[in-house]
């Protein structure tokens, strides 16, 4: 009998629960044991879920990151964050954002962040020098351990396994990881020794770095890591997603463990081989439910590949979505807005179970018996297929007039700058924000209301109005050079433009964690993509009317909506991306006719989308450069044009990065002490750049002397003329007792820098 378990569930809760739970403690309005009892409700509720299932999984709950976790479960805590007077769940929030809680004044810089793999998850990553020690503290995992067991369910632990863990981080003091693996595996032993003591039969270890490029020195490193850790009895179910082995699919093969998961969402061939080389008694889990994105499987389709597995493995074959489920929304079953031709397309992450559960009952009992389940899945297949709410001709024909050869400025950027400067008249080390300001509560409740139909657009322009009008005053009296609006009627960066453009569905709870509290709700990118109408002109126009200074006009770009949408999947991500492409491009024109002479593009998650693989990242790179250029092809060279990048190693794209020859970048450097800029240095980047010089996914306020010391550092990079002076990102999370006293001190840094004379302060 086939049995069926998953690697990982949501863990915000169906209406973000965790999120508010979170919130409240950091504000000091609940206790410790508040918030764990908000996560003992959300656990529960993922038990329930899985009661049909064979295995409960647990280990994959977090307070913020599950990477954070594993770095407390194996005792590898920064020094900055050991204080014995604190609680281990607030040495783990120091870690994880710089401060336990908003009214406590002790802060600490918080742990690195950077993309899980090529999703949209952010995780804190690992710190690792020649003297790091480990140690076991299991509690938290053994507390979900027992709260699963009580209700009556078959366990499975889920573990970060100890290659993976070691390659995710980052060296402080450029010691080989690979040393600490013989520290690392003993700790990992008596876990699953403590583990073993509880009953449990089998534990999910994941190794997510198995499907990238591996060095034969890390394909080593796994077999000498696997073959200390089976002296236990546990069994071990080696679990891999995201993708396909490739290369790494012998070593897997040959590694000592008792079963293995791949993802097989787009490949069944890898599972087919490996079927041929496993023992008859050897687990072979199948991801056959493609759980980072939300269109119904085609269950004739799986069924039609993984019977001929299921005749060979019996009882040793296991199903499974391809990854876990914390990458898609709860369920589909408290939307109401959506249309009911789009509802029939979905599968969010508890109708992902049933679909499972059905693949399950197909293999164990027949087809005849879920042959009704599957009548409704073909015909919801082909409506989808023949929607005329997918296909326009209009944006077709567009496509094909697009000529990639032709997409570059008018002229160079050394001519550009020179124009420019003299029309903008800036000066030296500008200043600017990247975006947004504070999303106030009433900000939040002007919106609701006018979604709710509670005030008139009249109204509701008028509000909007206001907030631009006080943050653009507010920018004036700070002494800012370039402005921006503050985006007060933007809920998300990408969720905005989708609720704008055709081609795009809204939900109403499809919430998915970015990370920590943070979570974002992706539009659903169903059909042919095209601008109807203004996106952003009318906001950006009344602001400019405000101020003699440049406004900045602020979009997103095609790379960053395609990666943080839920996409199509029945055409190439080159086309659609070309869809939005055009899209932009209409709006870029708009702004620049009304007199926006500075425009941004964020491309905050060009990097996230990179393939995992090298020898596909030429392609998306050529596209997805030119779906940028195409946006900003056509403007003067007296325009500006901005892009912005969130938390990304930019080694070995930044070929790709100048390629794409914005004007300014901006980019996160301060969490990693503007460590990214040695790459820009090596590779003498040639336009201008704003290192972000204060960390806004912390409360803590930054110093005057901290930010000229990053100032400093990219003074030895970059000429002056090159460098602009601007936060790491948006700062719409922050408050604006946090945001003032912290934008205070960065205008003072640059003004201090304005004189070649003035020493700055080490």
């Amino acid at each position: 009998m086939a049995k069926s378990h998953l690697l990982g569930a949501a863990r915000i809760g169906p209406n973000r629960e965790l999120k508010f739970s979170l919130e409240s403690y950091w504000r000091g309005d609940i206790t410790a044991d508040e918030l764990q009892l908000t996560a003992n409700t959300i656990q529960q509720q993922n038990i329930q879920s899985t009661a049909d299932l064979n295995f409960t999984q647990v280990g994959d709950f977090s307070f913020y990151d599950h990477v954070l976790d594993t770095s407390f479960l194996l005792g590898n805590v920064p020094k900055r964050a050991q204080n014995d007077d604190d609680s281990r769940l607030d040495n783990y929030f120091k870690v994880a954002r710089g401060k336990a809680r908003n009214h406590n004044n002790c802060c600490t810089q918080a742990g690195e962040m950077t993309k899980w793999f090529d999703t949209n998850y952010h995780y804190i990553v690992p710190e690792f020098d020649q003297n790091t020690e480990f140690s076991l503290n299991p509690e938290q995992l053994i507390r979900q351990i027992n709260q699963a067991k009580a209700l009556g369910s078959t366990v499975k632990p889920v573990i970060l396994g100890p290659v993976s863990y070691l390659h995710l981080g980052k060296s402080k003091d450029q010691c080989d990881k690979l040393a600490l693996l013989d520290k690392l595996l003993p700790i990992y032993q008596e876990l699953f020794a403590v583990i073993e003591r509880h009953g449990i039969e089998w534990v999910q270890i994941d190794e997510p770095a198995l499907v990238v490029d591996l060095s034969p020195e890390w394909q080593l490193a796994y077999r000498y890591a696997f073959n200390a850790l089976k002296t236990s009895s546990l069994k071990i179910l080696l679990t891999t997603y995201f993708g396909p082995l490739g290369t790494n699919l012998d070593l897997v093969a040959t590694l000592p463990v008792a079963g293995i998961h791949l993802d097989v969402t787009h490949d069944i061939d890898e599972a087919s081989s490996l079927v041929q080389s496993q023992s008859v008694d050897q687990v072979l889990s199948l991801g056959v439910i493609n759980g980072r994105n939300i269109w119904k499987s085609d269950l004739t389709k799986i069924l039609d590949s993984i019977e001929p597995l299921a005749q060979v493995k019996q009882d040793n074959l296991w199903l499974a979505p391809s990854c876990s489920l914390l990458h898609v929304p709860v369920t589909l079953a408290n939307e109401t807005s959506l249309a009911d031709e789009l509802i029939d397309w979905l599968a969010f992450g508890q109708e992902k179970i049933a679909e499972l559960e059905c693949l399950t009952l197909a293999l164990n009992k027949g087809r005849n018996a879920v042959v009704q389940q599957l009548k409704d899945n073909e015909t919801s297949l082909l409506r989808r297929h023949h929607s005329p709410l997918v296909t326009n001709q209009d944006v077709q024909n567009a496509l094909s007039n697009i000529n990639t050869q032709h997409l570059n400025r008018i002229s160079p950027h050394v001519e550009r700058q020179a124009i420019q400067q003299q029309k903008l008249k800036l000066p030296a080390f500008p200043t600017t924000t990247i975006g947004s300001f504070p999303q106030t509560a009433d900000i939040r409740q002007t919106r609701n209301q006018y979604k709710r139909g509670k005030i008139d657009h009249a109204e509701y322009v008028t509000k909007m109005q206001q907030e631009i009008e006080s943050v653009i005053q507010y920018q004036t009296d700070l002494d800012l050079d370039v402005l921006v609006h503050g985006e007060p009627e933007r809920n998300d960066m990408v969720e905005y433009f989708g609720e704008l453009l055709e081609g795009f569905a809204q939900t109403q709870l499809g919430w998915v964690q970015s990370y920590g509290s943070r979570c974002v709700k992706p539009p659903i990118l169903f059909g042919d993509v095209y601008r109807s109408q203004p996106l952003t002109t009318q906001w950006a126009e009344y602001a400019q009317s405000l101020t003699n200074k440049p406004v900045k006009g602020m979009l997103t770009g095609p790379v960053t909506i395609l990666n943080w949408s839920f996409v199509r999947d029945d055409q190439a991500l080159s086309t659609t991306c070309y869809q939005i492409a055009l899209a932009v491009k209409e709006e870029v024109q708009a702004l620049e006719q009304l007199g926006i002479n500075i425009i941004q593009i964020d491309e905050a998650a060009l990097r996230e989308g990179l393939p995992l693989r090298k020898n596909d990242w030429q392609h998306y790179l050529d596209w997805s450069v030119n779906a940028f250029k195409l946006c900003a092809r056509d403007v003067a060279n007296s325009t500006q044009i901005h892009t912005h990048m969130c938390y990304s190693e930019f080694d070995d794209i930044i070929d790709a990065i100048a390629h794409m020859d914005a004007d300014v970048i901006t980019i996160e450097s301060s969490r990693s002490d503007n460590e990214l800029l040695q790459t820009f240095e090596r590779f003498q980047y040639p336009n201008q750049i704003g290192p972000g010089v204060y960390d806004i996914h912390s409360p803590n306020i930054p110093t005057l002397e901290s930010i000229q010391t990053l100032i400093k550092k990219a003074t030895t990079i970059f000429d002056r003329d090159q460098i602009w002076i601007n936060p790491d990102c948006g700062l719409k999370t922050r408050r604006w007792e946090e945001v003032k006293p912290a934008l205070e001190n960065m205008v003072k840094a640059a003004k201090s820098l304005r004189n070649p004379s003035v020493v700055i302060a080490d």
